[in-house]
C-alpha cells in the first residue's frame, strides 16, 4: 500500500512505529540505559596501584595529586579511556589506571605516542583491556571497542611462541622479557580471553571465523606449554616458576630479586585456571593433582605476616611509610611463600642484590615492604579440589 493512500491517523501510527524502530536499532546504545551496569575493573588494579605508587620513568604521563576516577558503572568513560592507550600494533602499555579522568592535555600525549613498542602482558596488560572492550562492546555496542578488542587479540596471537608461550613483553623481547611469564598473572590472562572465546562466551559473539580458528590453535598450544613447564623433581611433577625458558621451558629467574624457583602465588593461578576446564585430559587432571600435592607438602604453619607503621623513605622506586615483619601465631591459617628453593624445597626471600635468605628480616626493607612475600592463594586451589574431583567423578 502506498503511503499516500494511508488515513491521517495511520500515518501518525506508522512514523511512531518507524521512530521507536530507529530508536532501538541507534548504536551505540544510549550511556543512560546502561548507567546501573558495571563491568569489573579488578584487572586493572595492579597497574593503577604501579601509576600511583611505584616511580616508573618510562611512563607517557603521569599521575597527578588530584587525579580523579571514574565509576564502575561509567563504562563508556572507561571503554573510551582504554582506546586512548592502545598502540598502533594493538598491545597497551602497563602502569596506568585506566579508570582515571584524563586531562586534555595527558589525552593529546597518549594520541602522539602510539607507535610506543612498550606493548606488554604484565601487571595485567593488554589481556584485561581486551576483556574489558568485548564486555563493553556486548553492553554498549559501540563498533570500536569491538574493532580494539580484535586488534588486541591479534596482537597477542602474534606475540605467541611456536611452542605455545607468550612473553613478558612483545615485540622487545630484550633480557628476561623474552620468557614464557607466568608472574603477574601474564600467560594465564592471556588463555583465560582465548578459553573464553574458544567456549563461544557471548561477549566475544564479534571474533569472526578465521580468528576464532586461529585462537582455538592459539589455546591448545598454550596448554601444551603450561603442562611442559611445570617443574618436576626426581619424576615427580611440582608447580611452576613465575617464568620459564622460552626454549627448553626451564625455570629462569627475571628481576635480581626473582630467582629461579618454585612459586605459590602463580601456580595457584596456572592450577586454577586448570580446573576451568571442564573436560580435561589425563594430563591436565595429572598436572592438577601434582601441584596440589605439592601445595598441602608446601604450607607453612604458626606464622603470620604483619604490616606495621615505620619511618617514611623515599627510595628510588617508592616511597615507604609501613614495614613487615612476621609473628608466630599458633592461630594463623596455612600460608605459602612466593619463593621455593628447586632442589630442597625450603622457602627464601631475596633483597636487589640477588643473593637468597632465609628470613624475611634478612631482606632490606624497599624489597620487605615492597613485594609479596607471602601469600594465601593456594588455599583457593584447596577450597576447590573436592568440587573440581567431584567434577571429573572422582572423590578425595
Amino acid at each position: 500500500m502506498k503511503l499516500n493512500f494511508l488515513s491521517a491517523k495511520n500515518i501518525s501510527v506508522f512514523v511512531i512505529f518507524i521512530s521507536l524502530l530507529l530508536l532501538s536499532s541507534s548504536k551505540p546504545q544510549d550511556v543512560k540505559s546502561t548507567s546501573e551496569k558495571a563491568i569489573d575493573v579488578s584487572g586493572f588494579y595492579d597497574s593503577a596501584h604501579h601509576w600511583k605508587d611505584i616511580t616508573d620513568h618510562e611512563q607517557f604521563i603521569v599521575m597527578l595529586p588530584d587525579q580523579k576516577k571514574y565509576k564502575p558503572t561509567q563504562v563508556k568513560e572507561i571503554a573510551d579511556n582504554i582506546l586512548l592507550y592502545q598502540q598502533k600494533n594493538g598491545g597497551f602499555p602497563k602502569n596506568y589506571d585506566m579508570m582515571a579522568i584524563l586531562t586534555p592535555e595527558q589525552k593529546a600525549i597518549l594520541k602522539e605516542g602510539r607507535d610506543s613498542l612498550r606493548t606488554t602482558f604484565d601487571n595485567g596488560a593488554t589481556h584485561s583491556q581486551v576483556e574489558y572492550l568485548a564486555k563493553a562492546y556486548f553492553l554498549l555496542k559501540d563498533k570500536r571497542y569491538a574493532a580494539a578488542a580484535l586488534r588486541g587479540i591479534h596482537f597477542m596471537l602474534e606475540a605467541q611462541y611456536p611452542n605455545g608461550g607468550f612473553p613478558q613483553f612483545y615485540p622487545d623481547t630484550s633480557g628476561y622479557r623474552k620468557y614464557i611469564t607466568f608472574n603477574d598473572g601474564a600467560m594465564i590472562g592471556i588463555m583465560k580471553v582465548f578459553r573464553n572465546i574458544v567456549t563461544n562466551d557471548p561477549d566475544f559473539s564479534f571474533v569472526d571465523k578465521t580468528t576464532r580458528a586461529k585462537v582455538k590453535i592459539a589455546y591448545e598450544k598454550g596448554l601444551d606449554c603450561i603442562l611442559k613447564c611445570q617443574i618436576a623433581e626426581n619424576g615427580k611433577l611440582t608447580v611452576w616458576c613465575q617464568q620459564h625458558d622460552e626454549i627448553n621451558f626451564k625455570p629462569r629467574g627475571a628481576r635480581t630479586f626473582e630467582l629461579p624457583s618454585k612459586c605459590g602465588d602463580e601456580s595457584a593461578d596456572i592450577v586454577l585456571f586448570l580446573m576451568s576446564i571442564k573436560h580435561p585430559g589425563k594430563a591436565i587432571v595429572n598436572s592438577i593433582k601434582s601441584a596440589v600435592e605439592w601445595f598441602k607438602e608446601s604450607e607453612l604453619h604458626g606464622i603470620r605476616e604483619k604490616t606495621i607503621q615505620a619511618p617514611k623513605v623515599v627510595f628510588k622506586y617508592r616511597t615507604s611509610v609501613t614495614d613487615r615483619i612476621v609473628v608466630n601465631d599458633p592461630k594463623a591459617p596455612p600460608v605459602w611463600a612466593r619463593f621455593y628453593t628447586l632442589k630442597d624445597n625450603k622457602p627464601f626471600f631475596c633483597d636487589r642484590n640477588g643473593i637468597p635468605v632465609y628470613s624475611l628480616a634478612q631482606v632490606g626493607r624497599e624489597r620487605r615492604d615492597g613485594y609479596t612475600w607471602y601469600n594465601y592463594e593456594p588455599q583457593k586451589v584447596l577450597d576447590a579440589y573436592p568440587a573440581w574431583l567431584k567434577m571429573i567423578g572422582e572423590s578425595d
